[in-house]
This record gives structure tokens, sequence and C-alpha cells, in this order.
């Protein structure tokens, strides 16, 4: 890597097993809105944008503090294991999976606590006012 790309994965978190997996947690300095359809789902000031590479480069991710919800989520019976974050629990509206959270993230995901992220194909992301 040249020091240029060295300096901007710095602050990266890394896979203690797999140091190709890694993930850059930044403030977003926006408002950011979420909706599914008309119904808002988040409004917050406090959000979060995920950048990971692991099998692949995946798209960013917005997660938001639980506290700037403004939709009732739904339970689903679902849990999957990430390396770098953690448990992932899963959450839907009216049914339909939409959304995941790190309620309790591994110590090197903390920032992620009580967040929740949303399905980018079934949300529409608002970022700025």
């Amino acid at each position: 890597m040249t020091a240029l790309a060295t300096s901007a994965f710095d602050d990266a978190i890394r896979n203690p097993d797999n140091s190709n997996h890694l993930m850059v947690i930044k403030d977003v300095p926006r408002r950011i809105r979420i909706y599914a359809g008309d119904t808002l789902l988040a409004d917050s000031t406090n959000a979060v944008r995920v950048m990971e590479v692991g099998k692949s480069v995946y798209d960013p991710v917005v997660y938001v503090p639980d506290a700037d919800l403004k939709a009732s989520f739904d339970t689903v019976e679902k849990s999957t294991f990430c390396p770098i974050k953690g448990d992932a629990s899963y959450v839907a509206i009216s049914g339909e999976e939409i959304g995941w959270a790190y309620k309790t993230p591994i110590e090197m995901a903390k920032r992620l606590s009580k967040h929740y992220a949303f399905w980018p194909a079934k949300t529409r992301l608002v970022e700025g006012d």
C-alpha cells in the first residue's frame, strides 16, 4: 500500500483473524432521515457511517442511535455474527424485515452499540436538511 492508502486506514477496525477484513466508522456531519415509503423510521443528527471491506467492498451503511428512531419495530427471530461487530439482531415493520442492530457489539465496535441500520433497497435515506 502507498503511504496515502495506509493513512486512510489508520483508524480502521480490523478483524484479528483476517487483516483484510476491516471497517471505518465516521460521524455523519449532517441530519439523516430514513423512510420506508412515507413512514419516518429515524431522524438523527448523531448518525455514523460504516465503510467495510470484507469478502468484497461493501456499500457504506448509516447507523442511527436508538434514541432517534421514530417508528415502532417488531423483533425478527434471526441473528447473525460479524467478527468485527458482533451479534446482529433484526427488526421488522409491518411484518417485513427492514433493518438490524448491534445492541451489544464486541468491544472494538462499541460505537455501534444501540444503533440501527436499515436495508437500502427497502428504505430511502435523506442526508441534509
